[in-house]
């Protein structure tokens, strides 16, 4: 099935291919310049950090509706052992295996790609099985920190969660701008809280995945209006799932990934952070969200605090 003329249309709008150069790979990280830094580290009023990272445990929140993409499976390989002889300093070791997008993280450009194409118009067989992603791979993303902007959609509507079937629309993202009494600025990472979260935390990690609440194929033109550099939420599929335009999945994912070259991430919890930023008025912040270097990875766990 092709994708339709809308999507084609969205596509062409938003398209970052060539902007920064034939071959960039970083895509709208770019946007993240030094005076943008400098500028977010003024946003620390008190030193108050919110970390946003779910735990990483084996019942974590996936539950096997993407094959290979498991929890992590924990394992020690070394218990208060003397590897160097009796008497001498014991140590304890341990391995994990998982999936790079299970539980809170950022996909890199190359976890999806559409009509063949990858980010900056790469063919999507330079991904392969042995050696991952030639280019753009989340390596490459060497410093994700930035001026954070919490987007508060179910506070802005009056709302603790989301229905399962609310689409984030460009006028949501335009009320929780207002109410977080700041303008989203070019090198900004912006957090979109639906609230849909809650619904792993109390233990429904089914639930928490279909349905949900997510964004709108109308929104990726809004974060290009304004030159995001990155977004991230609080649901398992980014976008509204099952998608609001029938057969057409993951749009958002091919829009902002291979279109525009925007990192975004998934199963970032916001619930203290929006308590923070409720308390305090105040939904600007510095943002430490640094992927972890997997060479090639197609994605990657994170752990991001948020400064206030």
């Amino acid at each position: 099935m092709t994708l339709p003329v809308e999507f084609h249309d969205i596509a062409k709008r938003v398209n970052n291919w060539g902007r920064w150069g034939a071959d960039d790979e970083i895509g709208t990280l770019n946007l993240i310049t030094d005076d943008v830094v400098r500028a977010a580290a003024a946003e620390i009023r008190t030193g108050r950090r919110v970390p946003l990272a779910l735990p990483l445990r084996e019942d974590g929140v996936q539950t096997g509706l993407i094959p290979g993409r498991v929890n992590p499976l924990h394992a020690m390989v070394q218990i208060n052992q003397e590897i160097f002889g009796p008497g001498t300093v014991a140590c304890s070791d341990d391995i994990v295996t998982m999936g790079l997008q299970a539980g809170t993280h950022w996909d890199a450009l190359t976890h999806v790609s559409h009509s063949g194409k990858l980010y900056n118009g790469r063919p999507a067989a330079t991904v392969t099985a042995h050696g991952g992603a030639e280019f753009s791979g989340i390596d490459k993303a060497r410093h994700v920190v930035s001026r954070g902007v919490l987007l508060d959609v179910a506070r802005a509507r009056g709302v603790d969660r989301l229905a399962g079937d609310h689409a984030v629309t460009p006028q949501d993202l335009d009320a929780a701008e207002e109410l977080a009494g700041t303008r989203v600025r070019a090198g900004d990472v912006v957090l979109v809280r639906t609230g849909q979260v809650q619904v792993y935390l109390s233990g429904d990690k089914h639930g928490y995945g279909y349905p949900s609440p997510g964004l709108s194929v109308r929104t990726p033109e809004w974060f290009h209006a304004r030159d995001v550099a990155a977004v991230a939420d609080d649901t398992l599929t980014f976008e509204i799932f099952p998608p609001e335009i029938e057969d057409l999945w993951l749009p958002v994912h091919a829009l902002h990934l291979v279109e525009m070259g925007m990192l975004q991430g998934q199963n970032w919890n916001l619930e203290k952070l929006s308590t923070a930023c409720g308390e305090t008025g105040r939904y600007a912040f510095l943002l430490s969200a640094m992927p972890e270097p997997f060479v090639g990875g197609t994605g990657t766990p994170v752990a991001p605090v948020a400064v206030l």
